[in-house]
Protein backbone atom coordinates (compact mmCIF):
# COMPACT_ATOMS: atom_id res chain seq x y z
CA UNK A 1 0.00 0.00 0.00
CA UNK A 2 1.27 3.45 -0.90
CA UNK A 3 1.42 5.46 2.32
CA UNK A 4 1.41 8.91 0.73
CA UNK A 5 1.60 10.77 -2.56
CA UNK A 6 3.68 13.85 -3.37
CA UNK A 7 2.41 15.72 -6.42
CA UNK A 8 4.38 18.60 -7.86
CA UNK A 9 3.31 21.58 -9.91
CA UNK A 10 2.01 21.30 -13.44
CA UNK A 11 2.28 25.05 -13.99
CA UNK A 12 4.82 27.70 -13.04
CA UNK A 13 6.35 26.59 -9.75
CA UNK A 14 5.56 28.61 -6.63
CA UNK A 15 7.02 28.52 -3.09
CA UNK A 16 4.01 26.79 -1.52
CA UNK A 17 3.67 23.27 -0.10
CA UNK A 18 0.30 21.90 1.01
CA UNK A 19 0.30 18.90 3.31
CA UNK A 20 -2.81 16.83 4.05
CA UNK A 21 -2.05 14.41 6.90
CA UNK A 22 -5.53 13.29 7.99
CA UNK A 23 -7.69 12.69 4.91
CA UNK A 24 -6.58 9.07 4.51
CA UNK A 25 -8.89 6.17 5.35
CA UNK A 26 -6.67 3.13 4.69
CA UNK A 27 -5.76 0.76 7.52
CA UNK A 28 -3.30 -2.05 6.71
CA UNK A 29 -4.44 -5.52 7.77
CA UNK A 30 -1.78 -5.95 10.45
CA UNK A 31 -2.80 -2.66 12.08
CA UNK A 32 -6.51 -3.36 11.68
CA UNK A 33 -6.10 -6.41 13.94
CA UNK A 34 -4.84 -4.09 16.70
CA UNK A 35 -7.80 -1.67 16.52
CA UNK A 36 -11.32 -1.65 17.95
CA UNK A 37 -12.58 1.21 15.79
CA UNK A 38 -15.45 0.94 13.34
CA UNK A 39 -15.67 2.30 9.82
CA UNK A 40 -17.88 5.08 11.23
CA UNK A 41 -15.10 6.01 13.70
CA UNK A 42 -12.54 6.16 10.90
CA UNK A 43 -14.79 8.32 8.72
CA UNK A 44 -15.79 10.66 11.56
CA UNK A 45 -12.21 11.23 12.70
CA UNK A 46 -10.74 11.74 9.22
CA UNK A 47 -10.43 15.13 7.56
CA UNK A 48 -12.81 13.89 4.90
CA UNK A 49 -12.11 14.89 1.29
CA UNK A 50 -9.60 17.61 2.19
CA UNK A 51 -7.23 16.07 -0.36
CA UNK A 52 -9.93 16.58 -3.01
CA UNK A 53 -10.55 20.18 -1.94
CA UNK A 54 -6.91 21.00 -2.71
CA UNK A 55 -6.56 18.65 -5.70
CA UNK A 56 -5.98 21.50 -8.19
CA UNK A 57 -3.20 23.06 -6.09
CA UNK A 58 -0.52 21.77 -8.45
CA UNK A 59 -2.01 23.78 -11.31
CA UNK A 60 -1.21 26.90 -9.27
CA UNK A 61 2.44 25.88 -8.85
CA UNK A 62 2.07 24.35 -5.39
CA UNK A 63 3.31 20.96 -4.19
CA UNK A 64 0.71 18.68 -2.59
CA UNK A 65 1.58 15.95 -0.06
CA UNK A 66 -1.30 13.63 0.88
CA UNK A 67 -1.26 10.75 3.35
CA UNK A 68 -3.44 7.77 2.46
CA UNK A 69 -3.47 6.05 5.85
CA UNK A 70 -5.96 6.71 8.63
CA UNK A 71 -4.86 8.71 11.64
CA UNK A 72 -5.75 5.57 13.62
CA UNK A 73 -2.65 4.00 12.10
CA UNK A 74 -0.47 6.92 13.13
CA UNK A 75 -1.25 10.59 13.66
CA UNK A 76 1.06 12.55 11.39
CA UNK A 77 0.31 15.83 13.16
CA UNK A 78 1.92 14.55 16.37
CA UNK A 79 5.57 14.15 17.29
CA UNK A 80 6.73 10.55 17.16
CA UNK A 81 7.53 10.63 20.89
CA UNK A 82 4.03 11.90 21.76
CA UNK A 83 3.15 8.62 23.44
CA UNK A 84 2.34 7.51 26.97
CA UNK A 85 2.80 4.33 28.97
CA UNK A 86 -0.89 3.42 28.69
CA UNK A 87 -0.41 3.02 24.93
CA UNK A 88 3.09 1.50 24.91
CA UNK A 89 3.90 0.04 28.36
CA UNK A 90 7.50 -0.85 27.46
CA UNK A 91 8.32 2.49 25.81
CA UNK A 92 11.76 3.58 27.05
CA UNK A 93 10.85 7.26 27.32
CA UNK A 94 7.06 7.71 27.62
CA UNK A 95 5.75 11.11 28.48
CA UNK A 96 2.48 12.37 29.93
CA UNK A 97 0.28 13.18 26.98
CA UNK A 98 -3.29 13.27 25.79
CA UNK A 99 -5.21 10.11 24.94
CA UNK A 100 -4.77 10.92 21.25
CA UNK A 101 -1.05 11.22 20.67
CA UNK A 102 0.89 9.76 17.76
CA UNK A 103 -1.16 6.59 18.34
CA UNK A 104 -4.68 7.19 19.59
CA UNK A 105 -5.74 5.41 22.78
CA UNK A 106 -9.36 6.56 22.45
CA UNK A 107 -11.68 7.75 19.72
CA UNK A 108 -13.04 11.29 19.78
CA UNK A 109 -16.16 9.90 21.48
CA UNK A 110 -14.01 8.50 24.29
CA UNK A 111 -14.24 4.83 23.35
CA UNK A 112 -11.12 2.61 23.43
CA UNK A 113 -9.35 2.62 20.06
CA UNK A 114 -6.93 -0.24 20.73
CA UNK A 115 -7.58 -3.92 21.37
CA UNK A 116 -4.63 -3.90 23.78
CA UNK A 117 -1.60 -1.72 24.54
CA UNK A 118 1.12 -1.90 21.89
CA UNK A 119 4.57 -3.40 22.32
CA UNK A 120 7.26 -0.84 21.57
CA UNK A 121 8.31 -2.87 18.52
CA UNK A 122 4.85 -2.40 16.97
CA UNK A 123 4.97 1.35 17.55
CA UNK A 124 8.41 1.48 15.95
CA UNK A 125 7.07 -0.44 12.95
CA UNK A 126 4.28 2.10 12.42
CA UNK A 127 6.66 5.03 12.81
CA UNK A 128 9.17 3.52 10.37
CA UNK A 129 6.55 2.67 7.74
CA UNK A 130 4.36 5.77 7.88
CA UNK A 131 5.37 8.65 10.15
CA UNK A 132 9.06 9.04 9.34
CA UNK A 133 8.76 8.63 5.54
CA UNK A 134 5.94 11.18 5.38
CA UNK A 135 7.84 13.77 7.39
CA UNK A 136 11.06 13.07 5.52
CA UNK A 137 9.23 13.74 2.24
CA UNK A 138 7.70 16.92 3.65
CA UNK A 139 11.02 18.18 4.96
CA UNK A 140 12.78 17.42 1.68
CA UNK A 141 10.14 19.26 -0.35
CA UNK A 142 10.20 22.24 1.98
CA UNK A 143 14.01 22.39 1.74
CA UNK A 144 13.87 22.10 -2.04
CA UNK A 145 11.42 24.99 -2.33
CA UNK A 146 13.39 27.15 0.07
CA UNK A 147 16.61 26.57 -1.88
CA UNK A 148 14.79 27.47 -5.08
CA UNK A 149 12.95 30.56 -3.85
CA UNK A 150 14.67 31.61 -0.64
CA UNK A 151 11.39 31.16 1.22
CA UNK A 152 8.49 28.70 1.44
CA UNK A 153 4.95 28.63 2.80
CA UNK A 154 3.46 25.41 4.20
CA UNK A 155 -0.30 25.10 4.42
CA UNK A 156 -1.25 22.33 6.85
CA UNK A 157 -4.67 21.41 5.46
CA UNK A 158 -7.29 20.03 7.86
CA UNK A 159 -11.01 20.01 8.57
CA UNK A 160 -12.98 19.99 11.81
CA UNK A 161 -16.44 18.90 12.98
CA UNK A 162 -18.93 21.74 12.89
CA UNK A 163 -19.65 21.47 16.62
CA UNK A 164 -17.77 20.13 19.63
CA UNK A 165 -20.83 18.13 20.77
CA UNK A 166 -24.52 17.90 19.86
CA UNK A 167 -26.32 21.11 20.75
CA UNK A 168 -23.15 23.17 21.03
CA UNK A 169 -22.75 26.38 19.00
CA UNK A 170 -21.37 25.95 15.51
CA UNK A 171 -17.69 26.66 15.14
CA UNK A 172 -16.31 29.31 12.79
CA UNK A 173 -16.15 28.36 9.13
CA UNK A 174 -12.35 28.64 9.04
CA UNK A 175 -9.75 28.51 11.79
CA UNK A 176 -6.23 29.53 10.71
CA UNK A 177 -3.73 28.32 13.30
CA UNK A 178 -0.39 30.10 13.58
CA UNK A 179 0.32 29.82 17.30
CA UNK A 180 -0.46 33.44 17.94
CA UNK A 181 1.05 34.61 14.66
CA UNK A 182 4.48 33.17 15.50
CA UNK A 183 4.72 30.64 12.65
CA UNK A 184 4.19 32.94 9.67
CA UNK A 185 4.22 36.52 8.46
CA UNK A 186 1.26 38.80 9.22
CA UNK A 187 0.96 39.28 5.45
CA UNK A 188 0.13 35.60 5.03
CA UNK A 189 -2.54 35.78 7.72
CA UNK A 190 -3.97 38.94 6.18
CA UNK A 191 -4.35 37.26 2.78
CA UNK A 192 -5.93 34.17 4.35
CA UNK A 193 -8.31 36.24 6.45
CA UNK A 194 -9.35 38.48 3.55
CA UNK A 195 -9.73 35.55 1.15
CA UNK A 196 -12.12 33.61 3.33
CA UNK A 197 -14.06 36.63 4.62
CA UNK A 198 -14.43 37.88 1.07
CA UNK A 199 -16.12 34.59 0.24
CA UNK A 200 -18.64 35.19 3.02
CA UNK A 201 -17.06 32.81 5.53
CA UNK A 202 -16.45 33.44 9.21
CA UNK A 203 -12.84 33.27 10.44
CA UNK A 204 -11.50 32.79 13.95
CA UNK A 205 -7.74 32.64 14.36
CA UNK A 206 -6.21 30.05 16.71
CA UNK A 207 -9.57 29.11 18.25
CA UNK A 208 -9.87 26.25 18.96
CA UNK A 209 -6.82 25.08 16.97
CA UNK A 210 -3.55 26.97 17.27
CA UNK A 211 -1.58 24.75 14.89
CA UNK A 212 -0.24 21.31 15.68
CA UNK A 213 3.08 19.51 15.48
CA UNK A 214 3.83 20.27 11.83
CA UNK A 215 2.99 23.97 12.11
CA UNK A 216 5.14 24.33 15.21
CA UNK A 217 8.01 22.27 13.81
CA UNK A 218 8.33 24.07 10.49
CA UNK A 219 7.06 27.57 11.20
CA UNK A 220 10.24 29.68 11.34
CA UNK A 221 9.51 32.94 9.52
CA UNK A 222 12.94 34.35 10.47
CA UNK A 223 14.48 31.45 8.50
CA UNK A 224 12.18 31.90 5.52
CA UNK A 225 9.85 29.00 6.40
CA UNK A 226 6.22 29.97 7.03
CA UNK A 227 3.54 27.56 8.23
CA UNK A 228 -0.20 27.91 8.84
CA UNK A 229 -2.73 25.25 9.80
CA UNK A 230 -6.07 25.73 8.04
CA UNK A 231 -9.09 24.08 9.67
CA UNK A 232 -12.23 24.07 7.52
CA UNK A 233 -15.64 23.55 9.08
CA UNK A 234 -16.77 20.20 7.69
CA UNK A 235 -20.39 21.32 7.44
CA UNK A 236 -19.35 23.66 4.62
CA UNK A 237 -18.86 20.74 2.24
CA UNK A 238 -19.92 17.47 3.90
CA UNK A 239 -23.19 16.02 5.16
CA UNK A 240 -21.90 15.18 8.62
CA UNK A 241 -24.67 12.67 9.23
CA UNK A 242 -23.85 10.56 6.17
CA UNK A 243 -20.18 11.55 5.61
CA UNK A 244 -21.04 12.21 1.97
CA UNK A 245 -19.85 15.35 0.16
CA UNK A 246 -22.30 18.20 -0.36
CA UNK A 247 -21.78 18.87 -4.05
CA UNK A 248 -22.75 22.55 -4.03
CA UNK A 249 -20.82 23.35 -0.88
CA UNK A 250 -17.85 21.37 -2.13
CA UNK A 251 -17.75 23.32 -5.38
CA UNK A 252 -18.02 26.68 -3.62
CA UNK A 253 -15.27 25.86 -1.14
CA UNK A 254 -12.99 24.52 -3.87
CA UNK A 255 -13.39 27.77 -5.80
CA UNK A 256 -12.59 29.77 -2.65
CA UNK A 257 -9.47 27.71 -1.97
CA UNK A 258 -8.29 27.99 -5.57
CA UNK A 259 -8.60 31.78 -5.44
CA UNK A 260 -6.77 31.88 -2.11
CA UNK A 261 -3.90 29.74 -3.40
CA UNK A 262 -3.43 32.10 -6.33
CA UNK A 263 -3.08 35.01 -3.89
CA UNK A 264 -0.75 33.17 -1.53
CA UNK A 265 1.44 31.90 -4.36
CA UNK A 266 2.05 35.47 -5.49
CA UNK A 267 3.23 36.70 -2.08
CA UNK A 268 6.89 37.68 -1.90
CA UNK A 269 7.96 36.66 1.61
CA UNK A 270 11.70 37.17 1.16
Amino acid sequence: MKAFTLSRQTGHERPVVIEVPHAGLAIPDDVRAQLRVSRADVMRDADLFVDRLYASATTHGCSLLVSHVSRYVVDLNRAEDDIDRDVVPDHPRPRPTQSRGVVWRTTTTGEPALVAPLPHAQLESRLARYHRPYHAALEAEVDRKRRLFGTVLILCAHSMPSVTRPGAPRRADVVPGSRGGSTTSPRVLDVIDAGFRGAGLSVRHDDPYKGGFTTQKFGRPHDGVHAVQIELNRALYVNERTSEPDDDGFARLTDTLDALLVQLARLDLR
